[in-house]
């Protein structure tokens, strides 16, 4: 995220740029920043908050312009409350808050979700699925969320390619369930 310079570390035989300072005026996506640790989560602040950072091994302060873009699938609230996430960094990320369903809570997306995977890997579209393997997707638990949905039909399009999808073509999970 923020870059070092050469020899501030066995092994840095090159200036690295950090995520941040290659965004500089632009967008940083943080994926699942409920897993930072706290110290990193401290570097991330000092960087929303003074417009800074500094590389590993280095004294010198580089100004960025950055907006944040965060995801993550915890409780924000509670790791706050139980001080596993900084108080201040949730304030400063949280000026808009998106909450997206799970996929098990939105189940009428699937079929539209299949098409755009279909498009995305060359597998069979929602209208190939018959009812018994269409069932068995929208009965379905998904621990993975839309990862879990989007990696079967990967895998449908390495065995059958655009269908038909039959419900013993699924993987075995999306039988159990059903």
């Amino acid at each position: 995220l923020f870059g070092h310079e050469k020899g501030s570390f066995t092994g840095a035989t090159d200036r690295q740029i950090g995520k941040f300072e290659q965004a500089d005026k632009g967008t940083v996506f943080l994926d699942e920043i409920g897993d930072m640790s706290l110290k990193t989560q401290a570097k991330v602040l000092r960087v929303l908050q003074e417009q800074e950072l500094e590389r590993l091994g280095s004294n010198r302060l580089i100004k960025v312009d950055v907006r944040v873009i965060a995801a993550t699938n915890r409780a924000l609230k509670d790791q706050v409350a139980n001080g596993a996430f900084r108080d201040d960094l949730y304030y400063r990320l949280s000026a808009l808050t998106l909450r997206l369903p799970t996929l098990r809570d939105r189940k009428e997306d699937v079929p539209a979700l299949l098409d755009a995977f279909a498009v995305r890997h060359g597998g069979p579209m929602a209208s190939s699925f018959d009812v018994e393997a269409m069932n068995a997707l929208l009965d379905f638990n998904y621990a993975g969320n839309v990862r879990e949905l989007e990696n079967e039909v990967r895998r449908l399009a390495a065995q059958l390619g655009k269908g038909p999808v039959r419900l013993s073509d699924l993987d075995a999970k999306f039988g159990d369930e059903h």
